[in-house]
């Protein structure tokens, strides 16, 4: 078998919810050894996000379809670290460890004790990656937040929404995604650093920077003119028509940019209105980006008439860039993401056997692929405590009965 790029690294993943998991699952995916801890009292609750329906009377907490999706590729141990003997625990793991990962305000690990300084004294080239809101420092840091308390502070939400309307949520908590990938990245840089120094570090990402370094034209355009970017919804800066349009069927829609003259006219002749690039109105991009809402009128009344697959083949054949917006069973079941062989499925041993979108990129000597599904709670105790911790089969029992590890909720135990 191929080796996995990151194979014989060890990560310790103190994270929660979709930006840090998604972090950790990015390099788990690329062969990565992530050791997902979580507690009885205090477990991921993305475990019951959107857990499906058991008419069996179970227990659901291992079902949530988040949880699955963020964790995979993971093993999953419970250690209970607000006890003493927990966090003991926890510092003989960092010490096998190549980097720890948290998604908590920076107050969480400082009064554990085990902040930076104190994770550098146990393991000297120990890489540390906290990914709080807002970082590590200044008036805000110990301030928790959720991706959409994070798009508002960035100043994304104020660019988000149509002409004239309210600001708006995008609806996926963007920052988290960007902040997953930004921090999987910084990691892997500072495996590089590490390799050819022999030291760690301390990575402080700010969940709400990294999102409004992304809206680099608008600052600037602040910063240089005064002028506060107005909100455009589905429209561009010049380019028109740029837009969402309906079509035949429910809530079915296709999108639609033209770029220059050439596609203007290519659009016309489709839409049984060659006429159109020649009238005055429409003769330029400025003169089309002027009558933009005339024009998206009469674009609808054309897409309205056919299925959003059907506009779409038809645009792209005669160079039009056109994508049909597709939902979940489509995206599923479309001829290209099947060749590309997307989605790949996995067995989970309480929910069975579910397809779960792989990375979107191909690495051809390293290729990362999903290996395990998510893990139970407490699912690999045994193996990471007692194998890879030497701890005795005696004081495995003691800590189950003490409540630092286990492998049920507290509300179940009880």
């Amino acid at each position: 078998m191929q080796p996995l790029a990151l194979e014989g690294i060890r990560i310790i993943d103190l994270t929660m919810i979709w930006a840090g998991p998604l972090a950790t699952r990015l390099l788990a995916d690329m062969g990565a050894e992530v050791i997902k801890i979580e507690s009885c009292t205090r477990m991921d609750t993305t475990r019951v996000y959107y857990a499906p329906k058991n008419k069996t009377g179970e227990d659901t907490f291992n079902w949530g379809g988040y949880f699955h999706k963020f964790n995979r590729n993971k093993l999953g141990i419970t250690v209970d670290m607000t006890k003493p003997r927990g966090r003991e625990i926890f510092k003989k793991l960092v010490k096998i460890a190549d980097i720890v990962i948290d998604n908590f305000s920076p107050r969480v690990m400082r009064n554990f004790g085990l902040d930076f300084e104190a994770l550098r004294k146990i393991k000297e080239d120990i890489i540390v990656v906290s990914m709080p809101a807002f970082g590590t420092t200044g008036p805000y840091a110990n301030c928790v937040a959720w991706g959409t308390n994070i798009e508002g502070f960035s100043g994304l939400s104020a660019c988000t929404g149509y002409q004239g309307g309210p600001p708006m949520r995008t609806g996926i908590a963007y920052g988290d995604p960007l902040s997953a990938f930004a921090a999987a990245f910084a990691a892997m840089a500072a495996l590089h650093y590490r390799e050819k120094t022999g030291k760690g570090q301390f990575i402080d990402i700010s969940q709400a920077e990294v999102l409004s370094s992304l809206l680099g034209e608008t600052i600037m355009d602040y910063v240089l003119n005064q002028r506060i970017s107005e909100r455009q919804g589905n429209r561009h800066v010049n380019m028109a028509p740029h837009g969402c349009y309906r079509c035949k069927g429910d809530d079915k829609w296709v999108t639609i940019a033209v770029s220059n003259e050439e596609e203007w006219k290519k659009l016309c002749g489709v839409m049984g209105h060659p006429s159109w690039a020649a009238d005055e109105k429409y003769s330029t991009m400025m003169r089309r980006w002027q009558n933009q809402d005339e024009l998206d009128r009469l674009i609808e009344e054309w897409t309205v008439r056919y299925d959003h697959y059907e506009v779409m083949r038809t645009l792209q054949a005669v160079g039009v860039a056109c994508g049909a917006v597709l939902d979940i069973s489509e995206i599923i079941n479309d001829a290209q993401v099947k060749a590309r062989q997307f989605f790949q499925n996995v067995v989970h041993p309480e929910v069975g056997e579910y397809p779960f979108a792989v990375n979107p990129w191909r690495l051809s000597r390293t290729p990362s692929k999903i290996r395990n599904a998510a893990p139970l709670l407490g699912q690999h105790n045994e193996y990471v405590l007692g194998k890879l911790l030497n701890i005795s089969n005696e004081e495995m029992e003691k800590l189950k009965e003490e409540n630092i590890i286990g492998t049920k909720p507290s509300s179940v135990n009880s």
